[in-house]
């Protein structure tokens, strides 16, 4: 026979724990607050890759020629008075380095491409995206792709003489670019730009800083976004309770729900104190949580349910708590490991948002498991304090006569 643990012996101090840990996490809203990513408030994003040009292009013509630098191919657009309107596309499956992408440039009358690295694979090549892609006789840089030659401290350094920077990298290696990130107002985002891009220049040489892309994310939008994802909060939690109530009773329903605004406030406080990026991955990864947890915690509801109907010597609601817990401990241990072991494979070989994405699921797999257990149960045991047999029995047998 399996043996009951006293599960109900941990529901007071589990519950002062879990509310000592949601008070630190109030402490450090107020004290710390929390580090809302950019698609929570106003700033702009800044992508930039640090490394020599692989390629000069000037041109010296009457027509007006550009460049279109996209997978696959070169496209030189060329347009003007006098001229014949064309667009030449160079294949990269047929010219795959600098070198014979340079012989083939310098076929077009005016045009003249200096490689610098003729050995280059073409595929790897993009443009910067905050210098005009029409040809003149000022140089216009090629750059490579997978050739950083920075860290991220490096790029903290040149940056740390403006305040309100964030930076991020993305990828490893020879394959990183910086993502910078600042809050302000659409006013000051192109003040700001230049700021960042001149000392950017100044600390690396501007021949050899490349804009990857620049986005700016305008107040509105953020406040539009955070205010529905409050309302998808709120609406997910709510239809959670309707969903509990109806297939169990108010107490197990409010009780888990009780469980998934503690392993939301346990989050949330875990992201406050780390300092972590809030941004709609990281909220993912909280609703997430809050459909796990509520699967948990109904399989522990459906057994008390069921031990309900059939306990009738319990002498008392805790009995029946301890029997169904135990039933269905090993069951919740290896769900939530089974997961982790996934959660924590995206943790170690993935970086950016989907490294914090699994970080917050890694926290939030540990309180639900916990909250399933011990924070619903113990909310369901105190308001069943006063249950008694008898009235266990009446109460049995009223849902065994709804189920038939």
């Amino acid at each position: 026979m399996k043996k009951t643990l006293s599960f109900n012996k941990g529901f007071i101090p589990c519950a002062i724990i879990s509310c000592a840990i949601i008070i630190f996490g109030i402490v450090g809203m107020f004290t710390r607050g929390v580090n809302l990513g950019i698609d929570f408030k106003p700033g702009l994003v800044e992508e930039v890759r640090v490394a020599p040009p692989v390629a000069e292009v000037t041109y010296s013509g009457a027509a007006k020629v550009s460049l279109d630098l996209s997978a696959g191919q070169l496209d030189v657009v060329i347009t003007g008075v006098g001229t014949t309107n064309e667009t030449r596309s160079i294949n990269f499956n047929e010219v795959t380095t600098v070198g014979a992408l340079a012989t083939e440039m310098n076929k077009i009358d005016g045009v003249s491409m200096v490689a610098k690295n003729s050995s280059f694979p073409t595929t790897k090549l993009f443009l910067n995206s905050a210098a005009t892609n029409q040809l003149t006789t000022t140089t216009l840089y090629i750059y490579p792709a997978g050739t950083s030659e920075i860290t991220t401290d490096d790029v903290r350094d040149a940056l740390s003489s403006i305040e309100g920077i964030s930076i991020k990298q993305l990828g490893n290696g020879a394959d990183a670019s910086y993502q910078i990130r600042a809050g302000v107002d659409g006013e000051e985002s192109g003040d700001v730009t230049a700021k960042i891009n001149e000392k950017l220049y100044s600390k690396f040489g501007k021949e050899k800083v490349a804009i990857v892309k620049t986005d700016f994310i305008g107040s509105s939008f953020s406040h539009s976004i955070a205010i529905k994802s409050i309302i998808m909060f709120v609406l997910t939690v709510t239809l959670i309770w309707l969903y509990a109530a109806i297939r169990f009773h108010w107490d197990f329903a409010l009780g888990s729900v009780i469980a998934l605004m503690h392993d939301t406030l346990i989050m949330f406080t875990f992201i406050i104190w780390t300092q972590m990026e809030f941004s709609t991955t990281v909220l993912a990864a909280v609703l997430t949580i809050i459909g796990y947890s509520i699967n948990a915690t109904v399989v522990i509801l459906d057994r008390i349910r069921y031990n309900l109907k059939f306990m009738t010597e319990a002498k008392n609601f805790n009995e029946i708590l301890n029997k169904s817990l135990s039933d269905t401990l090993v069951r919740s241990i290896l769900t939530t490991v089974t997961t982790l072991f996934a959660v924590v494979a995206l943790f170690v070989f993935t970086t950016g948002s989907i490294k914090d994405f699994s970080l917050a699921l890694i926290v939030g797999l540990i309180s639900g498991a916990y909250s399933s257990i011990f924070i619903s149960s113990a909310f369901i045991s105190a308001c069943r304090k006063n249950w008694r047999p008898e009235f266990g029995v009446h109460h049995s047998l009223k849902a065994a006569k709804k189920d038939e």
